[in-house]
């Protein structure tokens, strides 16, 4: 392995301070309610609303101020969102009276949780495909209550006209304009104004993200998430002008994303470097994209693609590209990604907005144990079973005996109660 292009070391960060501001916030929510939520609004945003959730009125007028072409679009990209997400939830099949022996009926039902919040980050962007990424597969679910949530635009008390008419148009039933970790609090322990639900899920800042942390347990989050990753594994086949777009659309996120490569020919390595000084002449994201790739923007030349695969898994990214002649020969090996992006037909942003699977995913590698929002991070799977009387007088012995073995009397004498 070369290292062509490193990256600048992440060390670990003081989070002290953090944790301690995260802290102050939720306490506060915790015991005053909107009027904390309004004390954060005109600190943060310079701007208080009198009702936090999003009026009808609202929602039409941003429907107004939308071209027809950007409202097709929105609506051409969740149906196809819609049409994954439904796939996915037909997968998931419930278990009924399965009989590990005579007279024992064992299942298990998919039940939608009852209420949820998805977080919409407002930051440099307006987020509208998240807003689509996260409420598609809520409302798909069953989830009865779907919350929305965004920081409103500095200033303005509303939120981005775009990210409101894609709440709309997914299909929340309840849009709040609130942002932060004083809403993850709203959310995780209710105010005045908000009710709180069930699970919060969205992507955030590094103050979004502390707070879902500390309010883990009080609600359900679907992971913590931080900034933006894709590495790539390429070889002589692939163009290097392709391949400096795709790192550099992740770049653009954040002066703390990563791109990174893995190519199998060093010539291919270093005409990517070139492509990307290139298009950062003339990209309008720049200032972000170089800052980022400057500092985290990684190029490495593998020996082969066995080793690509097993840096590949160490790491394991948040998007995940195989750009080589042929993918299929590495596939199965590749375990550890939040999406796989298969052949330089495929690119990442078409994840990001429009193909159907879910851009919202793990970061910092919790790929590695979890994979990114589905329809399935709505749902709970939760056992029952049955017995009959003759069933239940087989089994009885044996659970009395395993229970006195560990010491549990009470345990003992309920089985027993069923000889």
């Amino acid at each position: 392995m070369k290292i062509i292009k490193k990256a600048k070391e992440r060390t670990a960060e003081d989070r002290r301070n953090l944790r301690n501001t995260v802290s102050d916030i939720i306490d506060n929510v915790c015991q005053n309610g909107d009027e904390a939520l309004r004390e954060y609004s005109e600190r943060f945003d310079g701007f208080v609303r009198g009702a936090f959730q999003v009026s009808r009125e609202e929602i039409d007028a941003a429907y107004a101020q939308m071209d027809p072409a950007d409202l097709e679009d929105l609506k051409a990209a969740r149906a196809n969102i819609e049409a994954f997400a439904k796939a996915q939830r037909q997968s998931m099949t419930e278990i009924r009276d399965f009989s590990p022996q005579p007279g024992i009926f064992l299942g298990h039902r998919i039940i939608p949780v009852q209420s949820c919040c998805c977080y919409v980050p407002g930051g440099s962007y307006p987020l509208f495909s998240t807003a689509l990424m996260l409420i598609t597969p809520a409302r798909v679910a069953g989830v009865g209550r779907v919350c929305a949530a965004a920081p409103v635009v500095h200033g303005t008390g509303s939120i981005h006209y775009k990210t409101l008419v894609a709440m709309d148009l997914a299909g929340a039933d309840e849009i709040y304009a609130v942002g932060g970790a004083q809403a993850i609090a709203a959310f995780s322990y209710g105010t005045e104004q908000i009710r709180p639900v069930d699970v919060i899920v969205g992507p955030g800042n590094q103050f979004v993200a502390e707070a879902k942390r500390q309010c883990y347990g009080q609600v359900g989050i679907d992971f913590i998430a931080g900034p933006s990753e894709v590495l790539i594994i390429a070889d002589e086949t692939a163009r290097p002008d392709v391949l400096a777009a795709d790192l550099l659309a992740q770049c653009e996120h954040d002066p703390n994303a990563k791109g990174y490569l893995l190519a199998t020919d060093e010539s291919l390595a270093k005409a990517v470097i070139a492509a990307v000084e290139a298009e950062l002449e003339t990209l309008e994201t720049a200032g972000i994209a170089r800052r980022s790739w400057e500092d985290y923007g990684e190029v490495v030349v593998v020996d082969d693609l066995a080793e690509a695969v097993r840096v590949c898994n160490d790491y394991a990214p948040e998007h995940l590209e195989v750009n080589i002649a042929d993918p299929d020969r590495i596939l199965d090996e590749l375990v550890n990604y939040g999406s796989l992006f298969i052949g330089g037909n495929t690119a990442e942003v078409f994840g990001d907005y429009a193909s159907g699977t879910n851009h919202t995913l793990p970061t910092v590698k919790a790929a590695r144990y979890t994979g990114g929002v589905w329809v399935g991070t709505f749902l709970k799977t939760c056992t029952n079973q049955r017995m009959t009387p003759e069933a239940s007088a087989a089994i009885a012995p044996l659970v009395n005996r395993m229970a006195k073995g560990e010491g549990l009397m009470g345990h003992a004498i309920a089985a027993e109660k069923r000889f």
